[in-house]
């Protein structure tokens, strides 16, 4: 038997003096994962998607239910919980953000519930890559849907293995929640869920050839056909609920199935305007995701006799949706925390298989690196064009209109209610920021203008400044603008007579004309 095979699923006895180290305690390492997630939350401007989130809400605030549009790609959960963050909480980026912390510290907190099927000191160390991972720290602190998505797949994975091993009730209602919230989340989940059956058969056929560490089963389930029952029942009317708009207009059910084939035309036609090359996710995991990287060269090894059944079968698995995902054209960069989380447990394996001093110091060495880059990117480069992971993102350009726009509603709370005109082709997360603004048009055409160009406030791209400035006949003070990289430069105009208590002393620098 190799080095390697000596990864059971059997419980490890916690020494004291394993007890009383710090690092190994789940309370610290959730602790660690929760106050990452939280420093410095809402320094980065809302990203376009979270606009458009942001936007989303807005209309379920006005119209009392979330239309689900099978040309959008996402479920509707996402939107009631940012929608009762909003709520509560306000309309900042914290705000809609604090969701996603809280789902990505569970899902780190659901790493460590592995412990019933592989070695404690395996969670952990998947633990803590997930807790500085790079990306999955900077895509945790956005208000987008992956989140949820990677905790639907760690907690119904737990749920499989725990009905497989124990039979448990508790598995049951793991898998069966885990995959309804993965079916509420996004569409993809159909690929993690082919994924899942094709390694199950694989693990199969394995078997047969190179057995993996025997384990021991419990005798009998510990659950009944009405636990089953219920299980799917719940399922069920939570995807009727959410889809139906909280069962006030069954006709969009359908949108569950007809999103495939918008979905399957856009990931295959290559004119997206996201597409990428195969080895997209490779190069990032290369860059970026050090701890993962280790795990998929371990995928291998996991692979041979006498290895934990689990663990291979994370292995499996793990491969065949980094394939699935390199084989799809359409790719954005934080679909990479969907694809990654498998590795993080082969990483843990790899770090505790040959049981020597070097090969934890290497591996603390990878995750002390991680954390680097993931300090480096989300409180430092947050905003950084550069950087792979920055992908659409708002420049901090945009507090040069939205805060004057605060400003003035100090001064003035009625300038809620002035007009304003944003004449850029593409415009968010501008109608969420400025969501309760009551007279702001949008015109992202070339041959769409206002009827009236005078306005409170103006955001103009340049290629359209010669006929907007043509047409206005008041003074106004002019900024130089960009809302983010791919876009041209524009020029926001302030009112010079509603904005001169926020600029006292300042020229206007558009003149009235006569």
């Amino acid at each position: 038997m190799t080095q390697a095979s000596s990864i059971s699923a059997s419980p490890v006895t916690r020494s004291p003096a394993r007890k009383a180290r710090l690092l190994e305690q789940p309370l610290f390492i959730v602790g660690v994962a929760l106050v990452l997630r939280l420093l410095w939350l809402g320094m980065k401007p809302a990203h376009f998607d979270e606009g458009v989130n942001g936007w989303f809400i807005d209309q379920m605030t006005r119209t009392g239910l979330y239309r689900y549009d099978p040309a959008n790609y996402h479920g509707p959960f996402h939107f009631y919980i940012l929608y009762f963050a909003q709520t509560l909480l306000g309309r900042t980026e914290w705000a809609l953000r604090l969701p996603l912390v809280l789902a990505n510290v569970a899902t780190v907190w659901m790493i460590l519930q592995y412990h019933r099927f592989v070695p404690r000191r395996v969670t952990v160390w998947a633990a803590w890559a997930m807790a500085v991972s790079p990306g999955m720290l900077f895509y945790s602190r956005y208000a987008i849907h992956e989140a949820w998505m990677v905790l639907g797949m760690v907690t119904a994975f737990w749920g499989v293995a725990e009905l497989w091993k124990y039979r448990t009730r508790n598995g049951l209602w793991a898998a069966s929640m885990g995959a309804t919230l993965m079916v509420l989340t996004k569409e993809t989940y159909i690929m993690h869920l082919v994924a899942f059956g094709l390694a199950c058969g694989t693990l199969k056929l394995l078997e047969t050839v190179s057995p993996s560490q025997p384990a021991t089963r419990a005798p009998a389930r510990q659950w009944g056909w009405n636990d089953l029952a219920a299980a799917l029942a719940t399922g069920a009317a939570a995807l009727i609920f959410f889809y139906s708009g909280g069962f006030l207009d069954f006709s969009i059910l359908s949108g569950m199935v007809e999103t495939y084939a918008r979905w399957i035309h856009t990931g295959v036609s290559g004119e997206s305007g996201h597409d990428k090359p195969w080895h997209y996710w490779l190069e990032l995991t290369a860059q970026f995701e050090w701890p993962a990287l280790a795990g998929m060269a371990f995928s291998l090894w996991a692979l041979s006799p006498g290895m934990n059944r689990l663990l291979r079968l994370l292995a499996i698995y793990g491969g065949g949706v980094f394939v699935a995902y390199s084989l799809v054209s359409y790719k954005t960069p934080w679909c990479i925390i969907s694809i990654l989380w498998p590795f993080f447990f082969l990483f843990g394996a790899a770090a505790e298989a040959f049981r020597r001093p070097a090969v934890r110091w290497g591996a603390a060495a990878l995750l002390a690196a991680g954390f680097w880059q993931a300090a480096d990117l989300n409180y430092r480069r947050p905003t950084d064009p550069d950087h792979p992971y920055v992908y659409v993102q708002t420049y901090p350009d945009v507090a040069l209109l939205t805060e004057p726009l605060k400003a003035l509603r100090r001064i003035d709370p009625t300038s809620l209610h002035m007009s304003g005109h944003i004449i850029l082709s593409s415009y968010h997360p501008l109608p969420w920021l400025l969501g309760e603004y009551t007279a702001v048009g949008y015109y992202d055409e070339e041959d769409h203008y206002p009827s009236r160009m005078d306005a409170g406030f103006l955001v103009v791209e340049e290629s359209r400044v010669d006929r907007v400035e043509a047409a206005l006949r008041e003074s106004y003070f002019v900024i130089p603008f960009r809302l983010r990289s791919g876009m041209d430069d524009a020029r926001i105009y302030l009112n010079a007579q509603r904005f001169a208590p926020v600029f006292p002393g300042r020229e206007p620098e558009f003149e009235e004309k006569q």
